[in-house]
């Protein structure tokens, strides 16, 4: 989906000053509603499930039919935000419906443990002259949230988290530029049969408390194969916490589910660089699949963009941990004055409970423009989930620049792989660990596992770089015709893992 530029264009009054704004919040609520608590979502969830799917109603066709430089001539004034004027410690902005965004969201706020809906009001935007005449009628509503908090100073309330389009979400560390989604959801990934994307359908905000640096949401889940209850508590920081608690009430039986599921853009770097004639050394916002697996062992996998569209499944039982990362964070990786790629946040995923047996998924989709996400990863469960059935799971995202938990146990990373033709014939691949204490001074007594199921490989040698500090392992690698192979390289010492794995898979 191609939705980057369009956040982009609507972030413009994220952050404005408390002082400057003179009038009440301009949204309008709804009477007053039943009592709410979290299971008030899980009921109703479980009994739309007991009925068949039904689509929600289409917005007016002159909103569904703006272009895309229309849409970006409407915005939310963000003089209308929620709790604006209070004491809250959270402000919450609302986007407008239209282009890629042609259904309504329910949105409701939640305070004493009584909801009222916010209702639609065109008035909450501003627009240029030249924005068109759009119909009015009871479809309409608002497309998604964005919620905004005084992260750097106070009175300043800067947005950093945002929910809008089918079950995606985003979230940056403070300071952060948004780049890769997540979402409730995913269903279908890569299938023959086409992907199904559920939708949230509804949202429930909970009024935080004042000084609260955590804000409660609830969201209901719609698709033709199931529905969903989830819980978003979400601590902003330097690492943006969500910790996710949901529900799955399955319509039909679930046989390719997407736990966790992230989405996210790899175009090129120095593993394919010849491929792409651009000014920056490289164009992603996310350089790696980082797993920490039930076993103990920790794996990194550098992305692709594929000639063909490429599956990889690593089967785990209980992982500890995974996400994708970005790891260069140099302004000089990227060399881009505007797309900030070195400023996008990593995200990691721990389970809140063990997840038993399945396969830690990665889809690496062909793509020639960077405005196009074509990398997917997910928890995909061994076991189907059973039409009727309930389906309870919990998980937490930490997005940020480094937002993996250290511990004792966590080897020395990988900071970038680099692959090049060789004169005489072959490739030539270098892949750059991290410096660490671990390190011994004389490289040599480090071993070197390299393996390949394909082609041969020269034995490895491992030189510091002096740029990084850390040592570099380089090899020859000879494809003998074939068209794919999988490597697997790790430092070890004294017989003991002293690097990542580092697994990649090479297409001619």
């Amino acid at each position: 989906m191609i939705r980057r530029d369009v956040l982009r264009s609507l972030a413009a009054l994220a952050a404005v000053p408390a002082a400057a704004w003179a009038k009440e919040p301009g949204l309008r609520l709804g009477p007053l509603q039943t009592h709410f608590d979290a299971e008030s979502v899980i009921t109703r969830a479980r009994e739309l499930a007991t009925r068949p799917f039904v689509p929600r109603p289409q917005i007016p066709e002159s909103w569904r039919s703006l272009s895309y430089d229309q849409y970006r001539k409407i915005w939310f004034d963000a003089r209308n935000a929620l709790w604006e004027n209070t004491h809250a410690p959270q402000r919450i902005d609302v986007f407008p419906p239209g282009l890629y965004f042609p259904q309504a969201v329910e949105l409701n706020v939640v305070k004493d443990g009584f909801a009222r809906p916010i209702l639609f009001d065109r008035q909450v935007f501003d627009t240029t002259d030249s924005f068109p005449d759009v119909e009015i009628d009871d479809t309409l509503g608002y497309s998604g949230i964005r919620l905004r908090a005084e992260l750097e100073k106070s009175g300043i309330f800067q947005e950093y988290a945002v929910f809008q389009g089918a079950s995606y979400f985003r979230g940056i560390g403070t300071g952060e530029t948004y780049g890769l989604s997540a979402r409730g959801l995913a269903l279908k990934t890569a299938d023959p049969m086409g992907e199904e994307f559920p939708d949230f359908t509804a949202f429930w905000m909970e009024e935080p408390k004042t000084g609260s640096d955590m804000m409660t949401l609830h969201a209901l889940l719609d698709s033709p194969s199931c529905s969903g209850a989830y819980r978003f508590d979400i601590t902003h920081g330097t690492v943006l916490e969500m910790k996710i608690s949901a529900t799955l009430f399955a319509r039909e039986e679930l046989t390719h589910v997407g736990i966790a599921p992230l989405t996210s853009m790899f175009l090129f770097d120095g593993t394919m660089r010849q491929r792409f004639s651009d000014f920056r050394p490289a164009v992603h916002d996310s350089d790696g699949l980082l797993i920490h697996n039930g076993g103990g062992e920790v794996i990194w996998r550098p992305l692709a963009n594929p000639a063909k569209l490429q599956i990889s499944a690593f089967l785990d039982n209980n992982p500890r941990g995974f996400g994708l990362c970005q790891r260069k964070r140099e302004f000089s990786d990227f060399n881009d004055l505007e797309a900030l790629y070195h400023n996008r946040p990593a995200v990691w995923i721990t389970p809140g409970e063990d997840w038993g047996n399945g396969s830690i998924t990665l889809v690496e989709i062909p793509a020639d423009l960077e405005i196009y996400d074509n990398i997917v990863s997910y928890w995909r469960p061994s076991d189907p989930i059973i039409a009727g059935s309930e389906h309870r799971m919990s998980y937490t995202l930490h997005w940020g620049a480094d937002p993996v938990p250290v511990t004792a146990d966590i080897p020395v990373k990988v900071l970038n792989t680099a692959m090049g033709a060789r004169p005489e014939g072959g490739l030539i691949v270098a892949i750059d660990f991290a410096p660490s204490d671990r390190v011994p001074t004389d490289l040599g007594n480090i071993e070197v596992i390299l393996r390949t199921n394909m082609g041969i490989v020269t034995p490895g040698i491992v030189q510091k770089n002096p740029e990084t500090g850390g040592p570099r392992l380089a090899f020859t690698f000879q494809p003998e015709g074939a068209s794919l192979a999988e490597f697997r390289a790790q430092l070890r010492l004294n017989g003991e893992p002293l690097s990542e794995v580092w697994l990649y898979r090479w297409t001619s």
